[in-house]
């Protein structure tokens, strides 16, 4: 019991002290996501190109594992793996618009195969109290997929950096939130302490 309440008066002093540093990077985030609603485009190119290289630099280091693998079989494997990587990280880094709308096409999919499978696993939960929000998701995942075909290929040029820009928009909705809590939290911490 005395480890709990260690922690929760740790927790109350850590969040009495970074709250607003918390505080400060949710509106940042929110700035973010707001300026990238307006910028959904270049969003989607910005992330497009990041994405290229993260592809780029994780073949580059499949490339060096697979030099050092054991066996003729298991380098080939590994080498193969790693020219994929690059070479669709090199694609994408030299045509960002191009890729973008294939990775648009690509998530449209994702979501009409998850939400059809949500909406199966939900009808199979049927009896289930709150099976109901499980179809829900599957048909907003299909409803969400199938707006993106339709639009395709401006969705293209739009989709990726607009869930960019709403991730920022939640997450620092969520920041400014924990953190206002906290706020909160570590003044009746304090004033409860003070207090004992």
């Amino acid at each position: 019991m005395q480890a709990a309440d260690d922690r929760i008066t740790g927790a109350s002093k850590s969040l009495r002290l970074h709250w607003r540093r918390m505080l400060a990077l949710g509106i940042l985030m929110v700035l973010l996501g707001m300026i990238g609603l307006g910028m959904a485009a270049t969003f989607t190119i910005a992330s497009v190109l990041v994405f290229g290289v993260l592809l780029v630099v994780g073949g580059i280091a499949q490339s060096i594992q697979a030099f050092r693998a054991t066996g003729r079989k298991s380098t080939a494997l590994q080498g193969s793996i790693a020219l994929v990587y690059v070479a669709v990280g090199a694609v994408a880094l030299y045509d960002p618009v191009a890729a973008s709308l294939s990775f648009t096409l690509f998530i449209a999919a994702m979501l009409l195969v998850v939400g059809a499978l949500r909406a199966v696993m939900a009808l199979d939960m049927r009896p289930v109290h709150g099976w109901g929000w499980v179809l829900a998701g599957g048909i907003m995942s299909l409803l969400l997929g199938i707006a993106i075909i339709v639009q395709w290929p401006l969705s293209g040029l739009l989709a990726i950096g607009l869930f960019v820009a709403l991730e920022l928009l939640i997450g620092g909705w969520c920041s400014i939130l924990f953190a206002l809590a906290a706020r909160s939290f570590a003044h009746s911490e304090s004033a409860r302490l003070r207090l004992a």
